[in-house]
């Protein structure tokens, strides 16, 4: 028989209600020391039927109990203001249920193991809406999501995302026919813009392959691999009470009680958070934007996405230049000549040609930017991996007007592109404004054969080539690896690349566009620029055409440059990891790129009038008595960060070099007049310049004299998109009976790389004795 009591246990416990024998058992209350109440119903000493438990932070749960866990139906009310109406099993929130938020958002749905898993309905604060499946408490599977500016999207989701097939309806009537992938739009599909005749969703299953119509699009989400991602599921321990002896009655049970109701609360404010997140990214993410009215509503347009950028579009029924725009060039596009780019853009078209490329580059630069960060894939890289869009002069839905002519613009492989300039930490705003800015692009002649158009960008920091057919194919083809060389070597030589593009004018002339990093953009005037390729034949220039800017050939240098021991293996180990990278691409005909700044310019007063010398015995004296720098020249000091500029350049991303004279440590070049500068391989490396006098400019023909000055020496590998083919052998076959081995450029890669290395060690940068 029941008989109510009154116990207090020795730790502070107190229980008042009905026992059966020593247990509880009927109706009663259990205090625990810390604070936390049960009153409810009891059975053999298990808090089992209906009760309340209160828990000293204010947390409060009404509902059914059993075996000391809360199973069945009950209310859990938090002191944050959130409150969850609904079955529980162990402890934990399973089957249907409604959950208010502290923020106001609401869920009523099915739960799984405390997480929303089934069908169930998600009301955000701000008025957005899901209708849908549900999986560990993610949109997942079939939904509709509506927001408040009365945008809707019906398809499928995979953890939270968009994901699959899917229609997108605008505020304003228009559709989207297409296909997600996490959360960003990708892959074909058809908008209809409001107005237009309404879409048949039918024909769209069909197109797209499947078809039983819309229920099979919207139903094959369930065959998409949604185990992929996998999420690893909370421990909670679930027991309420423990079985109670007599020596400690519920002892452990309020302990274990108060933690799973702190464990349970936590789990819940985290998935709060998680839909508080979810809201914001939904409204952020709403395609709204991109609804605008068209100017026939008639037109219906066929798109391609790529991770959430439109690299396609045409007009159904239409080609992608618009007759009227061909009519209308028609006659320029016989006034052109087909000799070289010059011949395609002179004067006024060359202006063309330049706001062309800072139209296609800033849309370009400006799509592919938002897209969320991540690893290239190998579908990035390809001919196949591109944006394309067609710029007609009076504007478009994605294009603004211009002064330019019609024209049709492709960008090649943009994701990686886009991590090549991350990872040579180059910002995307500061590349826009640096190229496509107001002041536009300056056009320089082109400095050798090629007949290429070059630009340089404003502040000096880019410059923009343009390619022949063969140049771009080969730079798609070895970009993967060119991608891996310069992400493992950050010291790299080798041209920095920062785009690919190609515009299409008068629907059939097409110019390619490389933009690179300008190896001699520095605070320091360069004084000599030299292309250095280690050949004789025809390797020099006419010298009364040499000016400052000439870029001068491998007979025109008349110096030696000695740098510090360790300054010179490092640069000798990267021209060897870099020779071997192009060697494995069979690439051949490239060259080193040399600039000079003098410490002396004003006693250089022409190319073979050498400086007075300089006073060696003031030098200071480095390790072994070996002369370092003219005391009024350079000088090597250690490297501080605090005390250099770090922005880094267009065309370097590596790390401070060692100096063997500074005892292998990080250093700086303190330059007279104009400052401390940071030393990196190809930028800012200090070096003697010997000037070799000929026998007649002698005062004894038995005594070699140099002339000795400083330099700062900017440098690094370029022109490497000449490939060996069939072509290049035959003419290698021509040519290798009439000269000298050294003087032929075109070569097989192996031996051109060891010649050039050779040439190099030997005649530019010889060891010191």
């Amino acid at each position: 028989s029941c008989r109510p009591n009154k116990k207090v246990f020795s730790n502070g416990d107190l229980y008042v209600g009905d026992f059966k024998e020593v247990l509880p058992h009927g109706k009663g209350k259990y205090t625990w020391s810390n604070g936390m109440v049960y009153e409810g119903d009891w059975e053999a000493g298990k808090m089992t039927g209906k009760g309340l438990l209160l828990w000293p932070s204010g947390e409060r749960y009404n509902g059914d109990i059993s075996g000391g866990y809360l199973h069945g139906v009950g209310t859990l009310t938090s002191p944050d203001g959130s409150m969850y109406e609904g079955q529980w099993r162990m402890n934990i929130q399973h089957g249907f249920g409604r959950k208010k938020y502290s923020n106001s958002d609401v869920y009523e749905g099915e739960w799984k193991e405390g997480e929303h898993e089934g069908n169930g309905r998600y009301f955000w604060n701000n008025g957005n809406k899901y209708t849908g499946n549900w999986k560990r408490g993610k949109m997942h599977g079939r939904g509709v999501m509506e927001w408040v500016n009365g945008d809707k999207y019906n398809g499928c989701w995979l953890n939270g995302l968009r994901h699959g097939s899917g229609i997108y309806q605008y505020a304003d009537g228009g559709y989207y026919f297409g296909t997600w992938t996490r959360g960003l739009k990708d892959g074909k599909g058809v908008f209809y813009p409001a107005g237009s005749k309404r879409p048949s969703l039918k024909k769209f299953c069909i197109s797209l392959g499947y078809d039983n119509g819309p229920r099979s699009v919207l139903s094959q989400c369930s065959s998409l691999n949604l185990e992929g991602s996998t999420v690893k599921k909370r421990s909670v321990r679930r027991s309420v009470s423990e079985k109670i002896s007599v020596s400690g009655v519920l002892r452990s049970s309020g302990r274990i009680s108060h933690k799973s109701a702190e464990s349970s609360r936590h789990s819940n404010s985290s998935r709060e958070s998680m839909h508080h997140y979810s809201s914001g990214t939904f409204s952020f993410d709403s395609d709204g934007c991109q609804s605008e009215v068209q100017e026939s509503t008639a037109v219906v347009y066929e798109r391609e996405y790529m991770q959430g950028v439109m690299i396609k579009e045409r007009v159904r029924g239409y080609t992608e230049l618009p007759k009227k725009a061909e009519k209308k060039t028609k006659h320029h596009a016989k006034e052109t000549t087909k000799s070289s780019c010059f011949g395609i853009f002179k004067g006024k078209n060359s202006y063309h040609l330049m706001l062309n490329l800072q139209l296609g580059i800033r849309y370009t630069v400006g799509k592919i930017t938002p897209v969320p960060k991540r690893e290239v894939r190998t579908a990035d890289f390809g001919h196949r991996a591109r944006i394309t869009m067609f710029f007609p002069r009076r504007g478009s839905q994605f294009t603004p007007p211009h002064k330019s002519v019609d024209f049709c613009w492709k960008d090649y492989c943009p994701m990686v592109f886009r991590n090549l300039r991350e990872m040579f930490k180059l910002d995307a705003a500061e590349y826009m404004m640096s190229i496509c800015g107001d002041d536009g692009l300056t056009e320089i002649s082109s400095p050798g054969k090629s007949g290429s158009i070059f630009y340089l960008s404003l502040d000096d920091r880019f410059v923009i080539k343009t390619l022949k057919k063969s140049e771009l194919k080969v730079l798609v083809k070895m970009l993967p690896k060119y991608y891996n060389h310069v992400k493992e070597h950050e010291n790299t030589l080798i041209t920095k690349f920062f785009g690919l593009h190609q515009i299409t004018v008068h629907g059939k002339r097409k110019v390619r566009f490389v933009v690179m990093g300008n190896m001699f953009c520095t605070e320091l005037r360069i004084h000599r620029r030299y292309d250095l390729k280690g050949s004789t034949h025809g390797r020099c220039t006419d010298k009364d055409k040499i000016h400052e800017n000439t870029i001068l050939k491998d007979l025109d240098l008349s110096y030696e440059f000695q740098m510090d021991k360790s300054l010179q293996k490092f640069f000798f180990h990267q021209i060897a990891l870099d020779c071997n990278f192009l060697k494995s691409q069979h690439i051949i005909d490239y060259s080193l790129l040399l600039g000079l700044h003098f410490r002396a310019p004003e006693q250089l007063n022409g190319l073979l009038k050498p400086p007075m010398m300089p006073n060696i015995e003031s030098s200071p004296a480095g390790q072994d008595g070996e002369v370092l720098f003219p005391s009024k020249g350079l000088l090597l000091v250690a490297h501080e960060p605090s005390s250099v500029s770090t922005d880094p350049g267009p065309h370097i991303r590596g790390r401070p070099l060692r100096a063997f004279s500074l005892g292998d440590k990080e250093v700086d070049v303190l330059v007279p007049g104009t400052g401390r500068l940071q030393v990196q391989l190809g930028v800012n490396m200090p070096a003697q310049a010997n000037q070799k006098l000929s026998r007649d400019e002698a005062d004894s023909a038995e005594v070699e004299l140099f002339e000795v000055y400083d330099v700062v020496i900017y440098m690094g590998i370029i022109d490497i998109l000449q490939e060996y083919n069939a072509k290049k052998k035959a003419e290698h076959a021509c040519k290798s009976v009439k000269f000298d081995p050294l003087s032929i450029s075109v070569v097989e890669p192996e031996l051109y790389a060891q010649r050039f290395i050779n040439f190099l060690k030997q005649k530019v940068f010889p060891e010191q004795p």
